[in-house]
C-alpha cells in the first residue's frame, strides 16, 4: 500500500465514486482499486481515532 495522509472522509468518496463509475460491478482492475482504497480508509479511520484519543 502507498503512503497516504488522504482522510477517511475523502477516502470514502473515491469508494463511492468508484462504484458509482462501475455501476455496481467491478472488473478485476477496479477490485484491485476498491481494496487498496478500502484497505487505506481503514487505516485513516484508525489514525483519525488515535489523534482524537
Amino acid at each position: 500500500m502507498r503512503s497516504s495522509v488522504r482522510s477517511s472522509v475523502e477516502l470514502n468518496e473515491r469508494i463511492r465514486g468508484l462504484w458509482l463509475r462501475a455501476g455496481g460491478r467491478l472488473t478485476p482492475e477496479q477490485r484491485r482499486e476498491y481494496e487498496q482504497l478500502v484497505t487505506e480508509w481503514a487505516a485513516a479511520v484508525r489514525a483519525e481515532m488515535v489523534r482524537a484519543a
